[in-house]
């Protein structure tokens, strides 16, 4: 099938991916628009997984105040240069998780910043809750594990489901960015602040 231009386009604006990557990933797919957009995340994916590791020094502190200033978030997001940071996209991304920290309250960002006090908490809600069904203590363990497991992904921020597109986690989020820009990104901390709450 010939590739043009206007493929091209259509992929590059829905992924963002760079324009000779857009045409490779539409040859490879033999112009499937579908696959081809399938094919430029797994190769973000890889991308993201390589930088995994390196240092994010750099970024920015961004923040969203909901209407009528009753609900505020402050986030830091890093990054490996100073010339990402300063990039549209890296700003956009920064806003729409502080955006999402206003409207799903995480906890931490990610489990092991989960306080051991509400792990306890809740773990022992969920043995009361099993034992009172009357199952075996084995059976009982597997159903607490469980429970702790769906209570983390919904506390921790890097495991919530995206606010503007529930389909993907925050997780997801960031690495695609990681793919679009080449860049380790992370998240160091927020803060969420809103009026009569502690």
């Amino acid at each position: 099938m010939k590739i043009t231009t206007a493929m091209v386009k259509e992929l590059r604006d829905k992924t963002s991916a760079g324009m000779m990557d857009c045409k490779k990933a539409l040859t490879e797919t033999d112009g499937d628009m579908d696959k081809a957009v399938d094919l430029l995340r797994k190769k973000g994916l890889a991308v993201a997984a390589k930088r995994a590791g390196r240092a994010t020094s750099e970024g920015v502190v961004e923040t969203y105040i909901h209407a009528g200033g009753k609900l505020g978030v402050m986030i830091e997001l890093n990054c490996e240069t100073d010339f990402v940071a300063k990039t549209d996209q890296f700003r956009e991304l920064a806003r729409d998780i502080a955006m999402h920290v206003a409207a799903s309250n995480p906890v931490a960002v990610e489990r092991d910043g989960v306080p051991a006090d509400l792990m306890e908490r809740e773990r022992q809600i969920y043995v009361e809750q099993a034992e009172e069904s009357g199952k075996p203590a084995n059976i009982v363990e597997k159903i607490v594990a469980g429970k702790i497991d769906k209570f983390l992904a919904e506390v921790c921020l890097l495991e919530q489901k995206f606010v503007k597109d529930p389909e993907r986690s925050v997780q997801d989020l960031i690495t695609d960015c990681v793919g679009k820009m080449g860049e380790n990104i992370s998240i160091k901390r927020f803060a969420r602040f809103q009026i009569g709450v502690e």
